[in-house]
């Protein structure tokens, strides 16, 4: 009876954190784009008033702080994402059907990291994304034979994503990139019962890494306003069996280096792993952030 038990209660406080991991996950979309120049006013916004020359002064000064075309920069893009689940995940043979939404994943939010980071120089880039989750949940059990009063279940996701890539098409109304690398993830879990006497406590934890192609096309809308679609798609059995995002971002300039995003995120992931280890879920939501240009 105490190992039934302990079957039982495991699975009942483990099919939702189970993938509620992967829901807060982010996954390595470019979230964010940066204008390839910010410069300086100059003073001159007055359409027809082109015959007036700027004084030296300022001239020099615009040469001074406009970076030049050779210089490395960076975008930085912290965000939010507030995506649902469904899929199957489980272990040895056993197998169950997760569905959750943003709300359930909020609820048992403890701890997160999520943000990008462009580095360019010239037409070539260089994104890389980190999302770190910790979920987590302390709960009463119903009174039982074996003598456990409360479950502390805790989960952990891990998600890295380098990439490379090249400007393929730079144009004023349009721009096309071309990216590859690789997601790299880790998947943890910790589920401690009170008493700790009991036998029941277990850790686990799983890696893998898959390798990806994508890319991203930026289209201006105005001239404070752009829109932006991306994507990517790996594993081909190198981690897991098929791994893939698309990613649709609304971008709004608040000033010359700062621009608010919204946008739409869907990520899937197929992993089957030793120990007849299954984690294939869907994840999809909005996302909010911010993209801040160091030029």
């Amino acid at each position: 009876m105490r190992g039934s038990f302990g079957i039982r209660s495991t699975i009942k406080y483990l099919r939702f954190f189970a993938v509620a991991i992967a829901a807060a996950a982010f996954g390595a979309g470019s979230l964010c784009h940066a204008q390839e120049t910010v410069g300086p006013a100059t003073g001159n916004l007055v359409s027809g008033i082109g015959s007036q020359t700027p004084p030296a002064d300022q001239t020099a000064s615009q040469k001074t702080i406009a970076p030049s075309p050779d210089d490395w920069y960076e975008v930085v893009s912290p965000y939010l994402w507030f995506p649902g689940v469904h899929g199957t995940v489980g272990a040895n043979g056993k197998l169950t059907s997760v569905h959750a939404s943003a709300t359930d994943l909020l609820s048992n939010f403890r701890f997160g990291l999520m943000g990008e980071v462009d580095f360019h120089h010239k037409r070539f880039i260089a994104p890389v994304d980190l999302m770190w989750v910790r979920l987590g949940d302390d709960t009463g059990v119903p009174v039982n034979e074996v003598g456990a009063t409360s479950v502390d279940v805790k989960m952990g996701e891990l998600i890295f994503t380098p990439k490379i890539g090249y400007e393929v098409i730079h144009l004023k109304k349009l721009e096309v990139d071309a990216l590859t690398g690789f997601r790299y993830w880790h998947l943890s879990q910790d589920v401690q019962f009170s008493p700790s006497n009991l036998g029941l406590n277990f850790s686990a934890s799983q890696n893998w890494v898959d390798p990806l192609v994508g890319g991203r096309i930026v289209a201006p809308l105005s001239p404070k306003m752009e829109v932006t679609i991306a994507g990517d798609v790996g594993g081909w059995g190198a981690g897991s069996q098929l791994d893939y995002q698309i990613v649709g971002i609304l971008g709004y300039k608040i000033k010359p280096a700062w621009t608010l995003q919204a946008g739409y995120r869907y990520l899937d992931v197929n992993f089957r792993g030793s120990h007849g280890a299954v984690f294939d879920a869907a994840m999809s939501g909005v996302f909010f952030g911010v993209s801040i240009n160091f030029q």
